[in-house]
């Protein structure tokens, strides 16, 4: 069964949240003229956001991190999206000196290995390059929502991340349901992991499918403790909480 089928679901005040994201948007978009970007990790709530970013005209930029160890079905996505919507999505990546010397003495799946190696090929492959991603730019738009983790149930709307940026989290209230019939209504393209049972998506050493019944993350970085389950991208004093 596709996850439009199996997830898609017309819920009350559906239309109004989606309002309200747009109203987000523009308002961002209007406060950081020129310096706001939206960080896609081509997720299905990612493709959401891509597609009202585009629908309506908001004027802000779109990056993704191409970490080096993403799925081919996720790196499909980038030229859909670009042809699909006339964008052109930026692409950072770890730097290679770092990445080969990195791969060199740890090998191809350091993440198996101990948290600590785990978390460095995150710091080499996600976080630094975010942080050149972000540089000069003064607030960035994400996908995460309240729904998908327990740790993310307090998600505001709008923060000031540890760097004196916004962060602002236009689908903070949308539920699964929301995501999914955004998507059947406006044919919007997706990963087609989705539709093999992988409702998360990260690199592939660190994502599986999950079984009927588990948590919507639970095939990400399965080997590891629940607590343990964070790589630094969405981790602040005031909100801990695993990475999108």
């Amino acid at each position: 069964m596709s996850a439009v089928a199996l997830y898609a679901r017309a819920t009350p005040g559906h239309d109004e949240r989606v309002a309200q994201t747009v109203a987000l948007l523009q308002d961002a978009a209007a406060r950081h003229p020129g310096r706001i970007v939206f960080t896609t990790s081509l997720g299905a709530e990612d493709m959401v956001l891509a597609d009202l970013i585009a629908r309506h005209r908001v004027p802000i930029a779109v990056a993704t991190l191409q970490t080096g160890r993403l799925h081919a079905q996720t790196l499909a996505l980038i030229p859909r999206l670009e042809v699909r919507y006339g964008m052109t999505v930026e692409q950072w990546q770890p730097a290679p000196e770092a990445e080969i010397s990195f791969t060199a003495r740890h090998g191809e799946l350091p993440m198996r290995q101990s948290i600590e190696l785990r978390k460095a090929c995150c710091e080499l492959r996600k976080l630094e390059p975010l942080s050149r991603a972000l540089a000069g730019r003064s607030a960035w738009v994400t996908g995460l929502r309240r729904e998908q983790s327990d740790a993310r149930a307090g998600l505001p709307v709008s923060s000031i991340d540890e760097h004196g940026r916004e962060k602002i989290n236009p689908l903070a209230a949308w539920s699964q349901a929301d995501v999914w019939h955004h998507i059947q209504t406006h044919f919007v393209p997706y990963n087609e992991l989705h539709d093999l049972h992988f409702p998360s998506i990260g690199c592939e050493p660190c994502t599986r499918a999950v079984a009927a019944g588990e948590d919507l993350r639970a095939g990400r970085w399965w080997w590891e403790q629940e607590d343990a389950k964070e790589c630094g991208l969405h981790v602040g004093p005031a909100l801990k909480e695993e990475t999108a």
